[in-house]
């Protein structure tokens, strides 16, 4: 099965001048706790709530500060024709447990989560979780 087939495609988009409270509104108006960031056609971050609190809050910024300055502008993405099974693994293995999807323009087609993976009746979603929920990783909010 292809990431395309998997993926959630109708995709909120955060804006890096954006304020970390517009981003939350947004988060809150789709149910979501991630965004990704795009700026001129093109997928320049990942804000999700706990950078808003960590990076945001726990920092002493207030909710005028930009998106800018609490995303993770290092993106991990996967392309949507790579099969699912790929991704899963490779999810597990940098600890992510949502992916932006592009084409191979690298234009934002969708994002994989793995909710949207385990949707499709997949049993390696329980390996990537338990990799997932590992201590530690790039990802981790300790300095």
């Amino acid at each position: 099965m292809k990431v395309s087939d998997a993926m959630t495609k109708d995709v909120q988009i955060a804006g890096p001048n954006q304020t970390i409270r517009e981003a939350a509104q947004a988060m809150l108006e789709v149910d979501v706790g991630v965004l990704p960031v795009g700026e001129n056609d093109r997928l320049v971050g990942m804000i999700t709530d706990r950078d808003i609190a960590v990076r945001g809050i726990a920092k002493g910024k207030g909710p005028d500060a930009s998106v800018r300055d609490v995303m993770s502008s290092e993106v991990k993405y996967c392309f949507d024709d790579q099969d699912v099974e790929e991704v899963t693994q490779n999810m597990g293995d940098v600890q992510l447990r949502r992916l932006p999807v592009v084409n191979r323009d690298k234009r934002l087609v969708g994002i994989l989560s793995l909710s949207d993976v385990a949707k499709t009746g997949r049993h390696d979603t329980d390996e990537a979780l338990g990799d997932i929920a590992r201590p530690g990783g790039q990802h981790s909010q300790k300095t």
